[in-house]
């Protein structure tokens, strides 16, 4: 069982820049493939940015990409998103997730995760 705590959610005005933090209990995250996903009023819940399993390899959603950076220290057994040049759009709850296929990648869909963080709010003001 891994439990999953997000923090560093807040309001920033456009342009600016949040770090948020995603903290795992029970098991190293080096199992898992890490994923921040987010989901803004009214749309479906969206991938952002992921580690693959053994945190060789990083993906991002063509919308972040350049602005968003995922991150990891397995010593803290915590994984990171950095994100720069904010927008009004990148208003949303973001969530991090852990997945234990082999066959994980990054178009996988929400609900082969294994586990959900309970999420942290993102709101960018114009």
């Amino acid at each position: 069982q891994v439990q999953l705590v997000e923090s560093g959610g807040g309001l920033v005005q456009a342009g600016g820049s949040l770090r948020l933090s995603c903290a795992a209990s029970g098991r190293t995250l080096s199992r898992y493939a890490m994923a921040w996903f987010r989901q803004a009023p009214g749309k479906e819940r969206e991938f952002a940015a992921a580690f693959n399993r053994n945190g060789g390899r990083t993906y991002y959603a063509d919308s972040v990409k350049g602005r968003f950076t995922i991150s990891r220290d397995n010593a803290k057994n915590t994984v990171y998103l950095q994100m720069n040049s904010l927008k009004p759009e990148d208003t949303a709850v973001y969530y991090c997730a852990a997945d234990s296929s082999p066959n994980w990648g990054p178009a996988s869909p929400t609900y082969r995760y294994d586990y959900w963080g309970q999420g942290t709010q993102v709101t960018v003001s114009s």
